[in-house]
């Protein structure tokens, strides 16, 4: 399984900005390792994030986006003490979820 998310919720007015930095390889599926063989694609394909349960965004993604990718979204209604998770699943089955309480 890869490594635990960092994920930052910080509450401002009716809205909380969250920031995820997510572990992962996202390697393409086109380099070549120092033998010359093509390194297989591996990357995240789904992200989704929930607010105390309910989705509240969604994305889908592809072999384009960076090693440890970051991602920032707000989310509207969230207050402190809201729990927010936030999942991803990759092209290989991979999944994980973390959560993070609203400060």
């Amino acid at each position: 399984m890869a490594d635990p998310m960092r994920i930052r919720a910080q509450a401002a007015g009716d809205k909380a900005t969250v920031r995820v930095l997510m572990s992962h390889e996202m390697e393409t599926g086109q380099r070549k390792d120092a033998s010359g063989k093509v390194i297989p694609a591996w990357f995240i394909q789904e992200v989704s994030a929930a607010h105390n349960g309910k989705v509240v965004m969604t994305a889908q993604w592809g072999p384009s986006v960076s090693k440890n990718p970051f991602l920032q979204f707000n989310v509207k209604g969230a207050k402190a003490g809201d729990k927010v998770s936030v999942s991803w699943v990759d092209n290989k089955g991979d999944k994980r979820t973390d959560e993070a309480t609203v400060s």
